[in-house]
C-alpha cells in the first residue's frame, strides 16, 4: 500500500502551521542535509514559534546531543586509547535509551579489551621477574578468549 499520499496531506500547506509559526522548508531541508553529513554546526533558528519552533528546537537538540557523543567519544579514544588511562569510562549526562545503551557499549568494549590486556601483563611481569610458572588463563570471567586473544594467550604460555 503506498502512503505517500497519505503523508503528503498531513504535510502544511504553504509551509504555515495552524498553531502558529512558519516553517521554512528549505531552511530545514538544508539543516537536515548539513547534520546527514555529519556538520554538527547545523541549527535551526531559535525564535521560531508554535510546530515549528517545536521542530527547530527537537532538531537542534538531536544535534548537540550528537555533537555531545563524538566529543565523549574523542575523549575516550584519547584519554583510554592514547593515554593508557586505562579506568577511565564514557560518559553522557541526560541521555536515555539507545544513548545510554551506545555510551554502555564503549564501555562494555573497553573492559572487554582491558581484562585480557591486563592479564598479559601480569603474566609477562611475573616472567620478567624470573616466575616461569605464571601462566595467562584461557578464560576471563568465565569467558572463553577468542581470535586474537586466544592467539597471545597461547604464544604467551
Amino acid at each position: 500500500m503506498n502512503k505517500a499520499p497519505l503523508i503528503t496531506k498531513m504535510l502544511p500547506r504553504k509551509n504555515s502551521l495552524r498553531n502558529g509559526g512558519e516553517l521554512d522548508t528549505k531552511q530545514l531541508l538544508a539543516a537536515l542535509m548539513a547534520f546527514r553529513r555529519g556538520d554538527f554546526s547545523a541549527r535551526l533558528p531559535e525564535d521560531w514559534t508554535g510546530v515549528a519552533g517545536k521542530i527547530a528546537d527537537t532538531f537542534n537538540d538531536v544535534i548537540r546531543t550528537n555533537q555531545r557523543m563524538t566529543q565523549e567519544l574523542g575523549r575516550i579514544v584519547r584519554v583510554v586509547g592514547k593515554e593508557g588511562r586505562i579506568t577511565q569510562r564514557a560518559a553522557l549526562s541526560d541521555v536515555s535509551e539507545s544513548w545510554g545503551d551506545a555510551i554502555g557499549c564503549i564501555n562494555v568494549l573497553i573492559e572487554d579489551l582491558l581484562r585480557p590486556t591486563s592479564e598479559m601483563a601480569r603474566v609477562i611481569g611475573a616472567v620478567a621477574k624470573g616466575n616461569l610458572s605464571e601462566t595467562m588463563a584461557s578464560e576471563i570471567e568465565g569467558q572463553p578468549l577468542k581470535g586474537e586473544f586466544l592467539r597471545t594467550a597461547k604464544t604467551v604460555n
